[in-house]
């Protein structure tokens, strides 16, 4: 028989809907991540903030853009400058990036100011503790300004919003197959789940998701348009921020305030998707 699924990623603090439709969360964030079920944003000043039990917990630090996944959380900062989650602490790596992912099977990887494409395998990525620990980022061909990896393959888009696939990306060979497969379609953004969903954002702020993406078939089958009542910005599997209203200034400060700074932060909220799947069984 089929049984029908329905994943909630923020449970027992909003009201969700059906079928990829939305539920507006307070609060004003620039960038979202979502993966291994954990949540992180950063807010427009660089705050950072992570979803714990039912609230918004605020991290020191700031970044521009932060990701989460099977290869950790990684960040990087508004000088190009990156950093690894370790125990509670954002430590230094070597290398530059305007860009990070952590989405890949157990590695990080990543574009640079000039676009340039670097990956960095299991090994270094699981094991990165600080300065002194090896970490050897492997340099892709070509250039783009947006790369995300999940488990089964790696996808990007250039300045020109051509989309790209990178197949046989693993563990230990983080670049793949290092040979490019176009992708028709225009996107400004792409994002791939823990889960190898694919969704993708262009520049009118319409949301898409690839359909028949399968560990057989990376590439999957076409594009579906989701359609929703707000213009995007940025998505990541679940969330998307929405800016489809004016920003007002930033979030608080003061990591005491961060329960008031996301209820009545209106500038830039952020909505919450829910997907249902439905899964064969055999009984």
């Amino acid at each position: 028989m089929t049984r029908t699924a329905v994943l909630f990623l923020l449970l027992n603090l909003w009201i969700a809907c059906l079928a990829l439709q939305c539920t507006e969360v307070p609060g004003r964030l620039k960038q979202i991540d979502a993966g291994n079920g954990q949540v992180f944003g950063v807010c427009p000043k660089g705050e950072i903030f992570t979803l714990y039990g039912s609230n918004f917990i605020r991290l020191q630090g700031l970044l521009k853009h932060v990701s989460v996944g099977p290869a950790g959380v990684w960040g990087v900062n508004s000088t190009n400058q990156i950093y690894k989650l370790v125990k509670g602490d954002w430590v230094p790596v070597p290398g530059m990036l305007k860009q990070v992912d952590a989405g890949g099977k157990m590695f990080a990887a990543g574009v640079n100011p000039g676009g340039l494409v670097f990956c960095l395998g299991e090994e270094a990525t699981t094991k990165y503790t600080g300065p002194g620990s090896p970490a050897s980022w492997t340099q892709l061909p070509g250039k783009l300004k947006y790369y995300s990896c999940g488990p089964h393959s790696c996808w990007g888009v250039n300045l020109a919003e051509e989309i790209f696939l990178m197949k046989g990306v693993t563990p230990t060979a983080c670049a793949g197959s290092l040979e490019w497969q176009q992708i028709p379609g225009a996107l400004s953004m792409i994002e791939v789940s823990t889960d190898g969903k694919v969704y993708g954002l262009n520049s009118e702020g319409d949301v898409h998701q690839r359909e028949g993406v399968m560990p057989c078939n990376p590439a999957g089958t076409g594009w579906r348009k989701i359609n929703l009542s707000h213009k995007v910005k940025h998505v990541s599997q679940l969330f998307a921020p929405d800016v489809s209203k004016p920003e007002e200034g930033a979030c608080k400060s003061r990591s005491e305030e961060v329960r008031q700074a996301l209820l009545l932060g209106r500038g830039r909220g952020f909505l919450l998707l829910q997907v249902l799947i439905s899964v064969q069984s055999s009984t």
